[in-house]
């Protein structure tokens, strides 16, 4: 007899896996979020779920009746065209018909997303489908914007607004590191009507001197209020001061040109300074060409009038390293508004030519080491360079009508130039390069010396021989790997996280480290040939100096806190260390280095135009000064919490003493604004009180009595450079000047506080639509 049937089991339907990988793996509690909460506690960047339901388990009522209750409840505009077909077919049909195409940007589906049709029921298998698409659509989405750039500003960026009396009002916006941190990264800033990117000089230090301001105002503004406060008494005289030095040297305008001209020794002296420094970096002049024309002008006195105008720039520029003190300051600044009020004359058909494209790049070198409108030159780069474009020097010679090789290759020094103007005055404004390599095929200047481009048929010099176009070959280089690091920088959609600056960070040293070769290999040889001077090797390594400190900065502030952005604060560092000892190389922090080949102070010409310039050279020296400030101060704090002795870096320290020192020479050299010197001297003071150990009790007297001191040094300087001392301090109160508003007006140690006014446009052309476009990407009216 057959044993009895047994009763067959129900067979138990296996339910779909609701969890992550992670947490099911870890067989924990997961939230079903993207990511979860254990993920992001976890730092797991890959949170995947193996099927995707419409519901938690815990929400989701059992049985088929209630799986199409909810599906029948969804929003209309949630179901797609897909996921109507598929409520049209059968269950199989559908499993056939889902996505099967891969896109190398979105993950594959697993094949646990989609399971089997005999262990689910149909509606459920429906809703796993229904969600499975829109999770693809949703991913090409997302894959589509990120080909085409992004729309909107990302969810991870914040907008925060920073005020102190004597910076004014900041607005920072920064997005976090990692996602679901705050925002510390700083990306842009905006400052009355401009807005800087993360190349300028006040990204990656902003946040930390806004803190450092609201700091030391916390614990002396009690002070300041008091009625009588000499404090303020003195720092509202400083600014009238300077506003009235200013006003004496500034011409009326319009300031028509005329035929003067100094001395022959004191133009000399001028013109030989100019040819000695900016020329042989920036290549404007045909030498030979411009030394007779030079000569003839100054016995004749009969020149035409644009070459007196391009020689009143070279002059203009070469007087910023005179002296020590810039005592052709006011006749540099009137040589320059001669040179703007020609170029601004409604003639532009009848000059576009060589020479009006040299007085044009010398106006502008001019107008940034003068001081006059230094910080809109990014603006005016924009004209000069579509002039140049409507010339045609974006394309090379060799595609153009024949002509000689003197006007091919004055042609490709121009052009090189300009490429070069605009990618320092970028850096400098924080705005996005006017110019991509996609917009010129000019080939870089032949390795000629400029008698030989005089001559027909010259032969180019060998690239392992030193000429007149060396040191600006050398930087058109590295001018495709620069122009990428500013696209970044300053781009709107382009911002670089840590890996992409660590890479770029890895081919500007392998770049740099072939062009230091390059030049040095000319010291090398022992030819008896010509060799790169003293400044010229110095400014090669300020650029490379430069754009290494910009590419790590957005990250300086949070390397503060954060130890995995540590390699970042050691290049900062250790780049504005250097860089302060490469523009000043008698600095004490060079004391363990050879100085036997250094030039004395006296007679260093890179050091001067730091001095009494106030262009690049300033504003990175007093970049580095803030940077090293920063560090300092962090240094400090650090060691305080701990056991032992205190250990700061004394070459840093000596670099703030020498910084004080140095703005002060330059309210000498004819410097108005005291505030980097005030602030200077106040960090100087808390960092040396903290040293001390001294309380917070005590500190604001400290403070207080620093700042009244920097104040009445500052004081004695702008009174000795006014014209008329008689006018009399009382006559302050003529100029309806409210003290904390005008305090808070101005921060202009490094940006003037000169508005944008553009006038009566009259009837634009292409040239200058573009400097209303470059002023409307620098500037956010109303705000």
């Amino acid at each position: 007899m057959d044993p009895p049937p047994m009763p067959q089991s129900e067979r138990r339907r296996r339910r779909p896996p609701i969890s992550c990988v992670l947490c099911r793996k870890r067989k924990i509690k997961c939230n079903l979020e993207t990511p979860c909460s254990n993920c992001v506690r976890s730092k797991n960047v890959a949170c995947v779920y193996d099927a995707i339901l419409p519901n938690p388990p815990s929400k989701r009522s059992s049985g088929v009746n209630a799986s199409a209750n909810q599906s029948s409840q969804a929003h209309p505009l949630e179901r797609t065209q897909m996921e109507i077909q598929t409520e049209q077919v059968p269950a199989s049909d559908t499993m056939m018909t889902a996505p099967s195409g891969r896109s190398p940007s979105m993950s594959a589906p697993s094949e646990k997303a989609f399971p089997n049709p005999s262990s689910q029921p149909p509606t459920e298998e429906l809703q796993i489908l229904r969600f499975r698409v829109k999770q693809l659509e949703e991913q090409l989405t997302k894959t589509v914007r990120a080909s085409t750039g992004p729309a909107t500003p990302s969810p991870n960026y914040n907008i925060s607004t920073t005020r102190s009396h004597f910076a004014g009002t900041f607005h920072v916006t920064s997005e976090s590191a990692t996602d679901g941190q705050p925002p510390t990264i700083s990306r842009s800033i905006m400052h009355k009507t401009r807005v800087f990117g993360q190349s300028h000089w006040m990204n990656g230090v902003a946040q930390w001197v806004n803190r450092q301001f609201a700091e030391v105002l916390d614990l002396i503004e009690p002070f300041l209020q008091k009625e009588g406060a000499r404090a303020m008494s003195n720092l509202t005289r400083c600014k009238w001061l300077g506003k009235t030095i200013k006003a004496q040297r500034t011409p009326a305008w319009p300031c028509p040109p005329t035929r003067d001209l100094p001395r022959k020794d004191v133009a000399d002296a001028l013109v030989g300074n100019y040819l000695r420094t900016s020329e042989t970096v920036y290549r404007v002049l045909h030498v030979p060409t411009f030394q007779r024309d030079y000569e003839d002008a100054m016995e004749s006195k009969n020149s035409d009038m644009p070459f007196l105008i391009l020689l009143k720039l070279v002059m203009a520029i070469g007087s910023s390293i005179y002296d020590d003190r810039f005592s052709m300051r006011a006749t540099a600044i009137r040589w320059v508004h001669e040179a703007q009020t020609w170029i601004s004359e409604p003639e532009f058909k009848a000059r576009l030519g060589l020479q009006f494209l040299q007085i044009h790049i010398l106006l502008l070198l001019a107008r940034e080491i003068v001081g006059v409108d230094g910080s809109l030159v990014w603006v005016s780069t924009g004209e000069l360079l579509r002039f140049a474009v409507y010339m045609g020097l974006n394309r090379d010679p060799e595609f153009l009508p024949r002509m000689p090789c003197y006007s091919s290759e004055m042609r490709r020094r121009l052009w090189n130039t300009i490429m070069e103007l605009d990618l320092q005055a970028s850096m400098e404004s924080g705005g996005p390069p006017l110019c991509s390599l996609d917009d010129f095929n000019t080939l870089p200047p032949g390795n000629f010396d400029d008698e030989a481009i005089a001559q027909e048929n010259p032969i180019p010099t060998p690239d392992n021989v030193f000429t007149d176009v060396s040191v600006a070959l050398a930087l058109r280089k590295m001018l495709p790997l620069r122009l990428s690091i500013v696209k970044t920088l300053n781009g709107i959609s382009s911002h670089a996280g840590y890996e992409e600056t660590l890479r770029l960070d890895q081919e500007l040293r392998a770049a740099s480290k072939l062009i230091c070769r390059e030049l040095q290999g000319y010291k090398n040889r022992g030819s008896g040939g010509r060799v790169p001077s003293d400044y010229q090797t110095r400014i090669v390594d300020f650029f490379i100096r430069r754009y290494l400190t910009a590419i790590h900065m957005p990250f300086f502030s949070v390397s503060l806190k954060e130890t995995q952005y540590a390699f970042s604060r050691k290049v900062v560092i250790e780049n504005s260390l250097k860089t302060w000892c490469t523009i000043f190389p008698m600095s004490s922090a060079m004391a363990s280095h050879s100085q036997n080949n250094v030039l004395p102070l006296e007679t260093d010409d890179l050091s001067r135009l730091a001095l009494c310039g106030t262009g690049g050279f300033r504003t990175s020296s007093m970049q580095a000064v803030f940077l090293i400030a920063a560090e300092l101060k962090t240094q400090v704090q650090e060691e305080t919490s701990t056991l032992g002795p205190m250990s700061l870096r004394r070459d840093l320290y000596s670099v703030l003493q020498e910084a004080k020192k140095w703005s002060l020479h330059c309210m000498e050299a004819g410097e108005t604004n005291i505030k980097g010197y005030l602030f200077l001297c106040l960090v100087c003071a808390q960092i040396k009180g903290l040293m001390h150990g001294v309380s917070r009790e005590e500190l604001p007297a400290i403070l207080l009595e620093a700042a009244e001191e920097a104040e009445a040094g500052c004081l004695k300087i702008l009174e000795g450079k006014i014209d008329s001392p008689a006018i009399g301090l009382e006559r302050q109160d003529d100029m309806g000047m409210d003290p904390v508003s005008e305090i808070m007006a101005d921060w202009s140690l490094m940006m003037p506080d000169t508005h944008f006014y553009l006038g009566d446009s009259g009837n634009m052309d292409w040239m200058t639509m573009d400097s209303l476009a470059a002023c409307a990407s620098y500037s956010i009216d109303g705000i």
